[in-house]
């Protein structure tokens, strides 16, 4: 049953890439049956590890057999690995609904469907894998995937952009993150998470030394873990591609966002719990990195027009929110907002997709509005998601998102307070862009042409029933499984998280002072009356406020994404390229290789060849001097030294009577007429 689990979307990838031409519309039952029956057996394991606490190792076969290093083909499956599996086969099977409509005028319909399998295979090898290694390799094909699904649509520019800008960007951390693993079997001599758990408090006191500076080895071991993490999840630095992957697909999009491949960052740090929990100078990192990931994204996204990039940045946002919470030691309730996220989130790009596809594709919500009489069903699928986005009470973001709040402020640690500033900042502009993406959307006034609108249509079933069971998620299942994750005294996690017990910090929430647990609501009840109010009510003053220079200055920052993209590409990108380019070709490849290598090679025969060809004269004369030459290199150390002397000086006289009669008696013209 375990293997099942992760063979089923396999079968469908197969069924699509091979027997896609014979199929044709065929693979879409193929691919999401054999995925729904991935996710029954998901459920299945759950229920039985929530029975029974179990965990399940699987060793199928031997894989790497070299010195001191002995890997198999082995799956964990445990509490965790349990729930990342419901997330990633549940979400996924409901977008391969999803998308049998939303692409069934696609001609390359089985190649996508088959994409998409092939993305849910690769992320249960992520999920389910026990050692780093074959970890590595469901991470590296989640990313081959992500590239294919996002460049689908290979004819448009811009998906081709997008594609490579994401492969490139988590180059950077998945170089971190192979360069973790090579530290990780230099220091265990293994690279299996059992031994390597068990290993960590004792390899706590091991430094790496580079010159007069010492750094303790797990320190830096987490930091590559963590630089790994910042790529896939598209934390600060490393988040740029995460809203250019807008230009894939919509269901690409639900998929990639909701609850597999940024995920797949929040994972690993929760796996190598064991690991940082005894680096304190990590963990202080990557609250710092997820607070200002969560206040980033959430700015930027204010002032952004794209439908689809709004829900993108707020993505990028909720996931520094689920960082700097297992930044706080606290990656139950990290996991706890990621699996409520996924069900909201998925609601609101499929939601978002339904719009855009009754739309004619128009995702610029400048061109929207007016859509809550020709879309009511997606207004009220739209309507949930944003306010269990916004953490609304007793939707499922608010029992998650208030939590990581209340846990920020209840550990006393600079860094914690920080992050819960930076947090409620974040959760009143993340009510902001919520309640105007509503507004633009469904409630102004209409700025669609007479054609778009009278075409405007709700979806099928096939589109409406994904909607309608995420919709009802949405809501109750953060209060059904809060118990379960964060309840006192849940032994739901068993071994699979471990925190050190003076940071565990879920038992002194229930004593913070209540109005500081109701300062985010409140916080969140302001931003979205404050857009609301503004976009309803004083729109001449919003207008008014837009021409002023110091409103567009601020504009342009939050709308070009506080420069990101400009600085990489002009102060990074451009200098590395314009130095590569003088230096490293100019002086390097076209200076001291080529001159060293082929060229310098052909240039030193040519002119060896033009200066043997000197010696090629047609007089006898000649040739018997370098006879007489090549001699004595010949008998040089086959002689004794007395004789050597005396040959030498015969050869000398020798070859001056013969110069000499050359001079005198004969010319060139003379030997000429002779020869």
């Amino acid at each position: 049953m375990l293997l099942s689990i992760l063979l089923f979307p396999l079968l469908g990838f197969l069924s699509g890439s091979i027997f896609g031409h014979r199929l044709g519309t065929g693979v879409c039952f193929t691919t999401t049956t054999f995925t729904f029956f991935s996710f029954s057996l998901s459920f299945l394991l759950l229920f039985y590890i929530t029975q029974t606490g179990n965990v399940y190792i699987l060793n199928l076969a031997q894989w790497i057999y070299v010195d001191s290093l002995e890997l198999n083909w082995s799956f964990c499956f445990d509490s965790l690995t349990a729930i990342m599996l419901i997330v990633i086969t549940f979400i996924s099977t409901l977008v391969h609904l999803y998308s049998t409509e939303y692409m069934e005028n696609d001609p390359h319909l089985p190649r996508f469907m088959s994409y998409l399998s092939l993305f849910t295979f690769f992320m249960l090898i992520l999920v389910t894998a026990n050692n780093f290694l074959q970890m590595f390799v469901g991470w590296e094909g989640v990313g081959v995937s992500s590239y294919l699904l996002i460049n689908f649509w290979f004819t448009r520019i811009q998906a081709n952009k997008a594609a490579i800008k994401a492969m490139l960007i988590n180059r950077v951390g998945d170089f971190a993150l192979l360069l973790a693993i090579f530290c990780i079997y230099f220091v265990y001599h293994t690279l299996d998470y059992e031994i390597i758990f068990n290993l960590a408090s004792v390899t706590n006191t091991l430094y790496l030394t580079v010159g007069d500076f010492q750094l303790p080895i797990l320190d830096f071991i987490c930091l590559l873990l963590f630089i790994g993490a910042m790529g896939k999840s598209a934390q600060l630095g490393l988040h740029t591609w995460l809203p250019d992957a807008m230009e894939g697909p919509t269901p690409v999009s639900a998929l990639i966002h909701a609850a597999t491949m940024v995920t797949a960052g929040i994972f690993l740090i929760c796996r190598c719990s064991y690991l940082f929990e005894f680096s304190p100078f990590t963990l202080n990192t990557i609250v710092l990195i997820g607070s200002a990931t969560a206040f980033f994204a959430s700015t930027t996204g204010l002032f952004q027009n794209d439908m689809k990039r709004v829900i993108a940045y707020s993505t990028c946002s909720q996931l520094g929110y689920m960082i700097f919470a297992c930044g706080l030691s606290s990656y139950e309730v990290g996991l706890f907002h990621l699996s409520n996220h996924a069900f909201f989130k998925a609601l609101l790009f499929l939601g978002a997709g339904s719009v855009i596809h009754a739309l004619s594709d128009e995702q610029d919500m400048r061109k929207m509005g007016a859509m809550k009489k020709l879309l009511p069903f997606s207004f009220a699928i739209m309507l949930i998601g944003s306010f269990a986005l916004m953490g609304f009470p007793f939707l499922a973001g608010f029992y998650s998102k208030d939590v990581i709040l209340e846990v920020s402020y209840a550990t006393f640690t600079i860094c914690a307070r920080f992050s819960y500033v930076l947090g409620v900042l974040a959760a009143f502009c993340t009510a902001f862009y919520s309640v105007r993406l509503l507004y633009l959307v469904f409630l102004s006034s209409s700025s669609n042409s007479k054609k778009v609108v009278l075409n405007a249509h709700e979806g099928t079933i096939r589109m409406s029933f994904p909607l309608i069971f995420l919709c009802f998620l949405s809501i109750f299942v953060g209060l059904s499984s809060k118990d379960l994750f964060i309840g006192f005294g849940t032994d739901f996690w068993g071994s699979s998280l471990f925190t050190t017990p003076f940071k565990y910090t879920l038992s002194d929430i229930e004593f913070i002072n209540i109005y500081f647990k109701l300062f985010p609501l409140a916080i969140t009840i302001l931003g979205a009356s404050c857009s609301f109010v503004l976009y309803k009510y004083l729109t001449t003053f919003y207008y008014f406020i837009k021409k002023t220079i110091a409103f567009k200055r601020y504009y342009n920052f939050f709308n070009k994404k506080w420069y990101f993209d400009r600085i990489y590409n002009e102060l990074l990108t451009q200098v590395a390229l314009n130095s590569s380019y003088s230096y490293y070709y100019n002086t390097i490849d076209r200076g001291v290789i080529e001159k060293l290598g082929p060229f310098g090679i052909i240039s030193i025969i040519n002119s060896l060849v033009k200066n043997i060809k000197t010696f090629q004269t047609g007089f006898i004369f000649d040739y018997l001097t370098y006879f007489v030459i090549s001699s004595i290199f010949f008998y040089l150390f086959t002689i004794e030294k007395v004789e050597l002397v005396l040959f030498l000086v015969l050869l000398y006289l020798c070859t001056s009577i013969i110069y000499t009669i050359k001079k005198t008696f004969l010319s060139k013209k003379q030997l000429v007429d002779i020869a």
